[in-house]
């Protein structure tokens, strides 16, 4: 089967951010003398956005206020910080521009900050990507089907012929809610015996195998 709209989702997809995020959230970690926590920690925690994340990240208890605050210094880090070792997986950025050569629609959506999303996406991609979606005010964030709809809106694209790639079990079931289908990549956060327990049937392990569902 073919498509002529991919949507993707950006961290552990297209963009290898682990270590930046890390970064950011033991900054903030140490902000407020709380422990920091290791790389594999963070790769556990990230997939349902920053607040999540943080979240995870501080210690069982810890009141909301600070919660808040760990939250605003981690968001003013990274915005700062989001491009120190961030860097596409390899053979991304080829994939991309086949699919623009091939007139295919693009679009990311993801559970990072919309500011960020967005800046991620033009530094590394620029013209490669068409719309990119991240969290703010008034769209629901994965697995809620809203920002892929709204990248779907913006395309002008026809449901049928979309497909949505992403890295974890927040990505399928936000494939489900739209009632797309969904490729899973494998180099991403999650490992394989854990996304096919969370339902995942289309598994890829290189970009290069997602060229085979382009007209």
């Amino acid at each position: 089967m073919s498509f002529d709209t991919f949507i993707f989702d950006l961290d552990g997809t297209l963009l290898d951010t682990l270590n930046d995020l890390a970064d950011s959230a033991n900054y903030a970690l140490r902000s407020f003398d709380m422990p920091e926590r290791t790389v594999d920690e963070v790769r556990r925690f990230v997939g349902n956005g920053v607040r999540k994340l943080i979240e995870r990240a501080v210690p069982a208890g810890t009141d909301p206020q600070r919660v808040e605050d760990t939250l605003a210094v981690f968001r003013q880090h990274y915005l700062v910080h989001s491009l120190d070792t961030t860097k596409p997986y390899p053979g991304i950025v080829p994939l991309l521009q086949v699919l623009k050569e091939k007139k295919i629609n693009v679009a990311v959506v993801s559970n990072k900050f919309d500011a960020a999303t967005k800046e991620l996406c033009a530094h590394f991609f620029g013209p490669l990507v068409d719309v990119a979606i991240g969290e703010r005010e008034g769209i629901r964030k994965k697995p809620a089907p809203d920002t892929v709809e709204e990248a779907v809106r913006q395309l002008h694209a026809e449901r049928d012929r979309v497909v949505y790639i992403g890295d974890s079990e927040v990505d399928i079931a936000t494939a489900a809610n739209c009632r797309i289908p969904c490729i899973t990549v494998l180099w991403g956060f999650r490992d394989r015996d854990f996304l096919r327990s969370k339902g995942a049937t289309t598994m890829v392990s290189t970009p290069g195998e997602i060229m085979r569902y382009v007209p």
